[in-house]
């Protein structure tokens, strides 16, 4: 590496260079998080619950966690999300209206003992789930 008074264009020119070894960089210019992403890089995302469904968790865990299979309304992809809470999965119909978000974890990853669910439902009918679950809330009928 060259040092010295008038060396500042090419440090600067290779740091540039061996940024893109970083994976965090490229990924970031690249947007590829927003190209594979079903939320699109967005935080949360409106959907339809398809049907509901119980995923087994993992070794060494032995439960079947309740999920429900969304398909987003801005760009038509089918997502599984996690229905959070004891007995949750009693407020999510068929037909509703959900709002899912991340589920926090690795990196967009799947969290916990979910093998492949990255999301969580937060809202159902625009009322939200932990409130109805806690039986401060009800479920409004459509």
């Amino acid at each position: 590496m060259p040092t010295g008074l008038n060396t500042a264009r090419k440090l600067k020119k290779t740091r540039q260079r061996f940024r893109w070894n970083d994976r965090y960089y490229k990924r970031h210019v690249l947007h590829l998080k927003a190209k594979s992403d079903p939320l699109e890089g967005s935080a949360q995302a409106r959907g339809i619950v398809l049907e509901k469904v119980g995923i087994e968790a993992k070794q060494p865990n032995s439960a079947i966690r309740k999920c429900v299979k969304v398909q987003l309304i801005k760009n038509g992809r089918q997502i599984t999300a996690f229905a959070v809470g004891d007995g949750a999965i009693n407020y999510i119909d068929e037909h509703d209206e959900v709002l899912v978000e991340g589920i926090g974890g690795r990196m967009g990853r799947s969290y916990g003992d979910l093998p492949g669910v990255r999301f969580k439902v937060i809202k159902v009918n625009n009322v939200s789930l932990e409130e109805m679950v806690h039986g401060r809330k009800e479920k409004p009928i459509r």
